[in-house]
């Protein structure tokens, strides 16, 4: 497929929106996605001395945790903001600009590649896939993470619900994958099949999302997220009043006394380059 018409669409709209959203997803999402560092490293077997390139590396999460365990991480994000972010939080680690769908490294540069909540991001995950196969040099291990459906995660269950419901889900954003392609672990194992890995393992993680109050998790949709903040800012404002509310309601079944607390489950799949 190349990359054209609606997938450009898409592709430029997912890198403006988190360029927009490179602060706030640090703040928000962040505490949340940064629970499943070391179950991804682990499965990319990350250790000592290991070349790996984090795709999509974000605030830096996965590289920090791969550098403590005296791996050689190399961060790569196609947000400038973002790659400021890691830059200012972990100086010691290289991170640079790039696409995850055509890396700007050489063939069999690295031992092991992540991408943590990457794949429903892209305009083309199959490329991003064989992307990661290229620059892995053989027996090297490729490891994603992706959420589980919104019925298990259910912050995601939950703002849907409420867009459905109270506002518009057709608001014309660019068209791109299913969401939720990589929610399916048969479709994990035929992605990873597909870019020619083996040795493939699909397994659940609990995540848990912690916010202070039903609001600030609201507030994360709007400003810290893509497709999901751009449908609710496309809302009118009697809409994203009336969803707003019925997120802030539907969240405090959740409320533990000290802050509300939602259950996030994700896979984490992995495979070895053939």
């Amino acid at each position: 497929m190349s990359e054209s018409g609606t997938t450009t669409s898409f592709h430029e709209f997912e890198q403006a929106g988190w360029r927009r959203a490179a602060a706030s997803y640090h703040d928000g999402f962040g505490p949340v996605t940064s629970q499943v560092v070391e179950k991804l490293l682990d499965a990319a077997r990350v250790g000592r001395g290991t070349r790996l390139l984090d795709v999509a590396s974000g605030p830096g999460y996965t590289a920090a945790g791969a550098q403590a365990r005296g791996a050689e991480p190399t961060g790569l994000d196609f947000a400038p903001e973002m790659v400021a972010i890691a830059k200012r939080l972990h100086p010691g680690i290289e991170f640079r600009e790039g696409d995850a769908q055509s890396m700007p490294f050489d063939d069999g540069r690295f031992d092991a590649v992540t991408m943590c909540f990457l794949v429903g991001h892209l305009s083309q995950p199959e490329r991003a896939l064989s992307e990661s196969a290229r620059v892995l040099e053989k027996g090297g291990r490729l490891a994603f993470t992706w959420w589980q459906t919104p019925d298990r995660a259910i912050g995601f269950g939950i703002i849907r619900e409420a867009i459905q419901k109270h506002g518009r889900t057709d608001v014309g954003l660019p068209e791109g994958p299913p969401f939720e392609r990589y929610s399916d672990p048969a479709m994990c194992r035929e992605g990873l099949s597909g870019a020619g890995f083996k040795d493939i393992t699909v397994e659940p993680v609990t995540l848990l999302w912690r916010a202070a109050s039903p609001e600030d998790m609201f507030d994360t949709y709007v400003r810290g997220s893509v497709r999901t903040g751009g449908v609710l800012r496309a809302q009118t404002p009697e809409e994203l009043a009336a969803i707003r509310a019925a997120v802030v309601e539907r969240v405090r079944e959740f409320d533990r006394g000290n802050g509300v607390e939602i259950p996030m489950p994700c896979y984490v799949a992995a495979g070895t380059r053939g």
